[in-house]
């Protein structure tokens, strides 16, 4: 049941991106992706209608289903990286799965529900991560006290004869001095290296795998929940560093203050409300009953997904997983089938189609000049390390990109990956022996760039191999 959602609660179940217009979170997209305007206009307008749909009222609210998105475009052109940048600008749960590796129920393989499964599995692990970090300050106090009693045992834990006698009040006194000393050590660092023993827990074997019908797919089974007193906690002692003691029972503090079940159920609302699935090389499965080969179990690879498409229950260890209101954006290159090749249900659970552009030169010099996290800003970045200035002029940039469009129309179009191969064959000798450099600084210009790549480009049959 979908209950009309206040201003902050969908803020906290849509993530920090819930209040952006499709306007700004276009412009958060051009930040990191050139060009494909439509596709961006597209998965803006599906983003900001969820926060639309959960200040509507119950009923209509549970009736406004998802407008899934199909992108067709050769690769590299930045499907997947308009989908991924997306998830994060929401903070919402988000996989990449590929169509291919599906199959049938009846075949050895995954099945399609297993792509909720693991969308819930990240879900718990963001929840879990959140929680943490509200409770680490409390969690960090209770360290603190703990390693104290490792350090100096409270009195009349020493195993001593003397443990049936209540201590004196000097006693007391002395002990609780000489606790805020080590409190204060503990506080400057200057205890981190010293050798403590800890009880840590043993591994046990408290679970094991079964495989279900559904397509053979492997599920853990606890079996300390289904029978609690047969597995009992074992510990044995180890010595380790107080720095090492501390992470160890950091993770064992957090997990005693964080609420499994507030956590599957928070995992569980996210995932139904905000989740986004990405089902890349969805035009492999898109092909009719063949009859022979390995094609037969395509359209049951599309029949399995339709339902979790439009919207069922699936089944996880957490609970079970309502897929009415999840996000899919489906890709695929479409060079042999065409988009009308999957079957019609499923055609009908993707009502937005958007055609992504092949990219051409001037998008290329724009990738290596725009992005937050442009190719030149990393290559610049990774060799800072060394000690080793680049620098790369326009020019520079320009004729790169003309290599990169020439190499993509003769051999072939791989997009903006065809920039990956030219940059690190650009960079190979300052990448390979920095430290035998003359100079410090390097300029990277037309020059450059030609003397280094022009033979390669030129020999069509050994740019198949090196680009």
């Amino acid at each position: 049941m979908v209950f009309y959602m206040p201003g902050e609660v969908i803020e906290k179940t849509l993530g920090r991106g819930a209040d952006l217009t499709p306007r700004q979170i276009v412009a958060e997209l051009d930040k990191y992706v050139v060009g494909q305007g439509a596709a961006k206009r597209a998965v803006a307008i599906a983003l900001r209608n969820r926060t639309r749909r959960l200040k509507l009222p119950a009923e209509m609210a549970d009736e406004v289903a998802p407008k899934n998105i199909i992108m067709i475009g050769p690769t590299g052109v930045g499907k997947t990286e308009i989908a991924r940048r997306l998830a994060r600008l929401t903070s919402s749960p988000f996989i990449k799965v590929e169509a291919s590796k599906y199959t049938e129920v009846g075949y050895v393989g995954r099945d399609v529900e297993s792509m909720i499964r693991d969308l819930v599995e990240l879900a718990v692990a963001m929840v879990r991560s959140e929680k943490a970090v509200e409770v680490r300050q409390r969690a960090g106090h209770n360290v603190e006290e703990r390693l104290l009693d490792l350090l100096l045992p409270t009195l009349g834990d020493s195993g001593t004869g003397s443990a049936s006698s209540s201590p004196s009040a000097e006693s007391l006194e002395q002990h609780e001095r000489t606790r805020e000393k080590l409190r204060l050590q503990l506080t400057s660092g200057s205890l981190e290296d010293r050798p403590i023993d800890l009880d840590v827990r043993a591994s046990s074997f408290s679970a094991m795998r079964i495989f279900s019908s559904a397509g053979m797919e492997e599920m853990d089974i606890n079996l300390k929940d289904m029978m609690p007193g047969l597995f009992g906690t074992k510990s044995r002692k180890r010595r380790m560093s107080l720095s090492e003691a501390r992470e160890h029972l950091l993770r064992e503090e957090e997990e005693k203050l964080i609420d499994s079940d507030t956590v599957a159920k928070q995992a569980i609302q996210r995932v139904e409300e905000s989740g986004i699935i990405f089902i890349d090389e969805i035009d492999k499965i898109a092909g009719r009953e063949s009859g022979q080969g390995p094609d037969i179990s395509r359209e049951g690879v599309q029949r399995d997904l339709l339902p979790i498409v439009e919207g069922t229950n699936a089944s996880t260890k957490y609970g079970m997983v309502r897929t009415n209101h999840i996000l899919f954006i489906a890709s695929g290159a479409f060079h042999v089938s065409k988009p009308s090749d999957l079957i019609p249900e499923l055609q009908g659970r993707f009502p937005i189609r958007v055609e992504l552009d092949t990219l051409t030169q001037q998008d290329f010099a724009r990738i290596l000049k725009e992005p937050k996290n442009a190719l030149t800003r990393q290559y610049v970045a990774l060799m800072e390390t060394e000690g080793i200035h680049l620098t790369f002029t326009d020019d520079a940039l320009e004729t790169i990109a003309r290599y990169a469009a020439e190499v993509n129309e003769r051999t072939e179009n791989i997009g903006a990956r065809r920039l990956h191969t030219l940059m690190e064959k650009l960079l190979d000798e300052i990448s390979f022996a920095p430290n035998e450099l003359d100079e410090n600084s390097i300029v990277i210009d037309a020059t450059h760039v030609q003397r280094t790549l022009s033979d390669v480009i030129r020999d069509q049959d050994l740019s198949r191999y090196i680009l």
